[in-house]
């Protein structure tokens, strides 16, 4: 299977970025537990223009991370593996598995308690950390798994998007809601236009930004529309959306979310942290990600080829999919993302942070030592 250099562009700065969050969530959980830790948390609630600096990275900044995204859900449906229904079918049914399963064992754990609100936690796949563990694995790794795990994974947040726009919405301000979809109508007709300069898009989708931030839905899902109007063309060098997502990976990878995971993952734990880990959200997490994730994935995945709506890639065996569907239990940002918009209360926004962690761990090292018993060598 050859890859693009795109595709490759995108893989390697993930592969990279994986790293850099390893490194900067060990950093950020000494510092707030260190004698520093009050200055540190300190930090990331400095108020900013009436929001604090972690609401602006979380607002803010991550809508540039699902800007991108989009751009790469949107090449992969026009020009990549989900332009063929085939071909897009199995990481499509493995997402959706790899998303009801974790929310029905967690549900199932947490039905009318209230942790019931973060069913959504175990929902979701890290790109970054689950292609960063697949990269150890070197010239091993087949064309086809790389691809079915990237594509799983961008779909696996596109429904988180999703359900964060229509399950972690508190209050609706039509008003707003509907100029900022007024502003994506308009950007529509610039790209049916063709109107290729990227300025107009980038200002619509600033202004799209501010009304959808006030409108009471989570402002990052601007990014994913802002993604959808931008002009693909012949998706060639040239064309915005290839310019876009190309200049766009370092800085997500080596910036953004980096910065993501400093002011997220200041976990202060308590000499009794570990109490938490036997509740049932803690229970639901630790379910959803290390048993959910690979046995919907793999379950829904088996389904779709025994109705003929796709086929397995000839050079992958369903125990890869097995060590794939491990990996898309590595939830970490976008986990840590949903907790933020399940809880208002500090304590289970702590102890959803610290299952999260441990679960996308050891989700990691099971698929990363799965995969290498069962990959040929080379």
């Amino acid at each position: 299977m050859k890859l693009t250099r795109l595709f490759v562009d995108f893989f390697n700065s993930e592969k990279s970025g994986g790293l850099i969050l390893i490194i900067c969530t060990v950093f950020s959980l000494f510092a707030a537990n260190s004698f520093l830790g009050a200055e540190y948390l300190n930090l990331w609630g400095y108020q900013l223009g009436g929001h604090s600096l972690q609401h602006w990275i979380n607002d803010g900044l991550m809508t540039v991370f699902f800007l991108l995204i989009g751009l790469e859900l949107e090449r992969e449906i026009y020009a990549g593996e989900l332009s063929d229904f085939r071909n897009a079918s199995l990481p499509i049914f493995g997402a959706l598995g790899g998303m009801l399963i974790p929310a029905s064992l967690y549900l199932a754990l947490n039905m009318n308690l209230q942790t019931q609100s973060g069913a959504g936690i175990p929902m979701a796949t890290d790109i970054a950390f689950a292609i960063g563990i697949l990269s150890l694995l070197g010239n091993r790794v087949p064309a086809s798994l790389k691809v079915f795990l990237m594509a799983l994974a961008i779909i696996d947040d596109l429904g988180a998007i999703l359900i964060i726009a229509f399950f972690y919405t508190s209050e609706l301000i039509w008003l707003n809601l509907l100029i900022a979809m007024g502003i994506f109508c308009l950007l529509l007709v610039f790209n049916r236009m063709k109107i290729h300069r990227l300025f107009p898009y980038l200002i619509g989708g600033f202004l799209m930004w501010y009304f959808m931030l006030h409108s009471g839905i989570h402002a990052t899902i601007t990014g994913v529309l802002l993604a959808f109007a931008i002009p693909f063309g012949d998706g060639g060098e040239k064309s915005p959306s290839f310019r876009l997502q190309h200049f766009l990976h370092l800085p997500v990878a080596f910036f953004i979310l980096p910065l993501f995971a400093l002011a997220n993952t200041g976990i202060i734990l308590g000499s009794d942290w570990y109490h938490s880990l036997g509740e049932p959200g803690s229970l639901g997490i630790f379910i959803g990600l290390i048993l959910g994730k690979p046995l919907g994935i793999l379950m829904f995945s088996i389904a779709a080829v025994a109705l003929g709506l796709c086929a397995l890639p000839t050079d992958l065996k369903w125990k890869h999919i097995i060590g794939a569907g491990f990996l898309g239990g590595i939830g970490f940002t976008m986990s840590i993302f949903i907790t933020l918009l399940a809880y208002d209360q500090a304590l289970l926004v702590n102890n959803s942070k610290i299952a999260v962690l441990i679960a996308s761990t050891i989700a990691g090292i099971i698929g990363y030592l799965w995969l290498r018993k069962t990959l040929p060598p080379k």
